[in-house]
């Protein structure tokens, strides 16, 4: 059973992380919470999805738009402020657009790379000046399983996520040298309200990931625990690792019907 000796706890770290209103931010800042972290600020740009998160001594909320970059110096600050430093990053604040290249608006496009991509490198910028200066730190991007294998009708999305995934690599390469480590995380089809917005069942989300090994979307919670362990002294020797949870989705392909398959397993 772990406890809190455990290199898998954050004991004494503060992290704060973006996105965390709802979906697999608000899974981290809890997952982070269970593991014992010292404080975790959970950042958003939904201010009254945020306002619903009860606040304790472990955990707190501000709103952050990830684009803009005076508001991640002054979030970054008043962290520094309140909890004296930053020991983990993560990256996470994200959206998606549907539609083929030929049809991408590239007003959308630009709005997905500033959220998507600039918002990672304004809060990686935010950091590294005071995780350089106590030699070391943990920065966690959410990249996605789409970075990888690309897919059709989220042709955007899919450009942006390579993107976080080049940057992420850059930035291990160069902040390293200062203990920082950087990691990429890559979700697969994971059931939030971003991929779910018409709230299906889970029976009913599950039947469209039959191309996965595992046969099913993600809970936000399995994506949670992947970036606990990112974080923690556990992976002291990942740094440009690319954690990919995406229950076989980027495995492979299905001849379908052959054995082996899901028509006969």
């Amino acid at each position: 059973m772990e406890t809190k000796s455990s290199p898998y706890a954050l004991t004494g770290k503060v992290a704060l992380v973006t996105g965390a209103a709802r979906g697999i931010g608000r899974a981290i800042a809890q997952a982070f919470v269970a593991a014992d972290v010292a404080h975790v600020v959970c950042a958003d740009i939904l201010e009254d999805t945020l306002a619903e998160i009860e606040q304790t001594p472990q955990l707190s909320t501000t709103v952050l738009d990830v684009t803009d970059r005076d508001q991640w110096r002054s979030v970054v600050d008043a962290t520094l402020e309140s909890q004296g430093r930053i020991d983990i990053l993560v990256n996470n604040a994200g959206i998606l657009a549907y539609g083929t290249v030929a049809e991408t608006d590239p007003d959308e496009f630009r709005r997905l790379l500033e959220v998507n991509v600039i918002g990672v490198l304004h809060g990686m910028q935010a950091v590294i000046g005071h995780m350089k200066a106590r030699g070391r730190g943990s920065i966690v991007n959410t990249s996605s399983a789409s970075g990888i294998l690309p897919n059709n009708f989220v042709g955007a999305y899919s450009a942006s996520k390579f993107a976080v995934r080049g940057l992420s690599r850059s930035a291990a390469m160069e902040l390293g040298l200062h203990g920082i480590r950087v990691n990429s995380l890559h979700p697969g089809g994971v059931n939030t309200q971003m991929t779910n917005p018409m709230g299906q069942t889970r029976e009913e989300v599950d039947k469209g990931y039959a191309f996965a090994s595992l046969q099913r979307a993600a809970s936000t919670e399995e994506i949670a625990h992947g970036v606990t362990y990112l974080a923690s002294d556990a992976a002291s020797y990942c740094s440009g690792t690319e954690l990919v949870i995406d229950g076989g989705m980027t495995t492979g392909m299905y001849f379908r019907g052959l054995p082996g398959s899901p028509e006969n397993p």
